[in-house]
């Protein structure tokens, strides 16, 4: 039905089927944010509906700075942390996960996979989370990570970095404690 921009337009100027497939074709990637922020259905769920409502309410606003996906992404991961913040919520502990079945095929293993993934997620600090989550989920540039978390791009590196060892350290606890290997000193 066009690209974002034209529906953008079309939604402005009161066109209702606009702002429905404009929601329709983001509402996926929008809950898929909130539901790796929130760390399950259901706060994802309330999270991406005030995410929709707040698009909704602010889209006459919508200057078109950034891509209209980015935009939306900026409101669903507010309205995530919002969530979280709101509900104070603690993260579940990995082993309170409940124990898997031995499986025996490769679509069993990808499943484990990423139930190991989900839980690791919901134990970093929202902010590393956040990062992580619209890098490696959402495949966003880090300027715009820096422009939907409204921090600077060294901080988005930094997070994202240090996110993902925090990721893998939860992933593989005895993967290195000692942190990576130092360089080697010259000796004189």
């Amino acid at each position: 039905m066009g690209d974002d921009s034209s529906l953008v337009a079309a939604a402005r100027g009161g066109d209702r089927a606009a702002l429905e497939e404009l929601l329709r074709r983001h509402q996926d990637r929008l809950y898929a944010v909130c539901r790796r922020l929130t760390g399950n259905d259901a706060d994802a769920a309330d999270a991406c509906q005030d995410a929709l409502i707040a698009i909704v309410g602010a889209l006459p606003r919508y200057d078109a700075r950034a891509a209209f996906g980015t935009w939306a992404y900026r409101i669903a991961t507010n309205s995530a942390l919002d969530e979280l913040r709101r509900r104070r919520r603690r993260p579940e502990p990995a082993e309170a996960v409940a124990e898997r079945p031995a499986g025996g095929g490769d679509a069993s293993s990808a499943v484990d996979a990423r139930l190991d993934v989900d839980a690791a997620l919901v134990m970093l600090p929202a902010e590393f989370r956040a990062a992580v989550v619209l890098r490696d989920l959402c495949d966003l540039s880090y300027d715009e990570i820096a422009e939907v978390l409204e921090i600077p791009p060294g901080t988005v590196r930094s997070r994202i970095a240090r996110g993902r060892a925090a990721l893998a350290e939860a992933l593989d606890p005895g993967r290195n404690p000692q942190g990576p290997p130092r360089r080697p000193t010259r000796s004189k």
